[in-house]
């Protein structure tokens, strides 16, 4: 049973699942900078402790430089955009839109890849955007401004961010885990110098145990048992879709655990984003 990768695949969406309700929670507790901090130090220690137990700490020419760049896009900024959203809006709201990042990542393609775009991904991005819009709109498509335009806006800009820093890590030629690791520990020197200047931490215990969690199933260990399901999996499609399920389970915990009123538009506008990674996906 556990050489199964649906066991792993399964654990890994659960877990996943989990973080927007655990970002929601954290956040009533800590503020964005400070979790930021706390989860990606726990993410580096998780992440080195991989590296030398399966003893791949090879360092190649220019390591410490591409830590230094993909650092700063993920975690860094693109954390720092997505909690702070998280800040200003509903959970189910800011994990929708931000799973949008699949949708951008094949825009992006086009533009900066200079990939040719099908009639197929067309459609797909179109019908992935209609969805975003949907969700935008918190159920009011016809009664503007009903949610934080700033936090909107964030949302939005944590999946181009997001697209970018896989469109960059398109490159990237280091073993992954050991750059996890590199990219986590140059984001949490990042995001300790920022405190720095913003004036020092602010931390208590709930916004600790939140952030620990975060740093362990958000950005550590999660990846790992990840990666295990598609290394066991005979067909690595049909394990690899499964992730379509996260934002929907994610939805129980939201409803259930922070008891948000799930609007309709979230959910059909979810159907419409994953419809569209699901047309458009190269």
């Amino acid at each position: 049973m556990l050489s199964s990768p649906y066991l792993y695949a399964f654990l890994a969406v659960l877990l996943w699942s989990s973080v927007a309700t655990a970002f929601k929670l954290t956040l009533s507790h800590i503020d964005p900078i400070s979790m930021l901090f706390c989860s990606s130090v726990v993410a580096a220690v998780v992440l080195w402790g991989l590296c030398f137990y399966r003893k791949v700490c090879r360092f190649s020419d220019g390591w410490l430089r591409i830590s230094a760049l993909m650092g700063l896009l993920n975690p860094f900024l693109y954390y720092l955009v997505l909690f702070e959203a998280y800040n200003r809006l509903p959970a189910q709201i800011a994990q929708a839109i931000n799973y949008t990042w699949a949708i951008v990542l094949v825009v992006l393609s086009i533009f900066i890849l200079r990939q040719k775009v099908t009639f197929r991904e067309l459609v797909g991005v179109l019908v992935g955007f209609s969805g975003a819009v949907l969700v935008s709109s918190g159920g009011m498509l016809f009664i503007p401004g009903g949610l934080d335009a700033i936090g909107l806006l964030l949302a939005f800009s944590s999946s181009f961010i997001w697209a970018t820093y896989w469109i960059v890590a398109m490159r990237d030629r280091r073993e992954r885990i050991l750059a996890f690791a590199g990219n986590f520990t140059m984001g949490a020197i990042y995001t300790g110098l920022f405190l720095l200047i913003k004036g020092g931490i602010s931390c208590n215990g709930p916004g600790l145990a939140g952030s620990v969690w975060i740093g362990l199933f958000e950005m550590g260990i999660t990846f790992v048992v990840w990666d295990r399901a598609l290394r066991l999996a005979r067909n690595t499609a049909q394990v690899a879709n499964l992730i379509y399920l996260t934002p929907f389970v994610s939805l129980l915990f939201i409803g259930g655990v922070l008891s948000e009123s799930i609007m309709w538009s979230t959910v059909v506008g979810l159907i419409l984003i994953v419809s569209g990674i699901l047309i458009a996906r190269r």
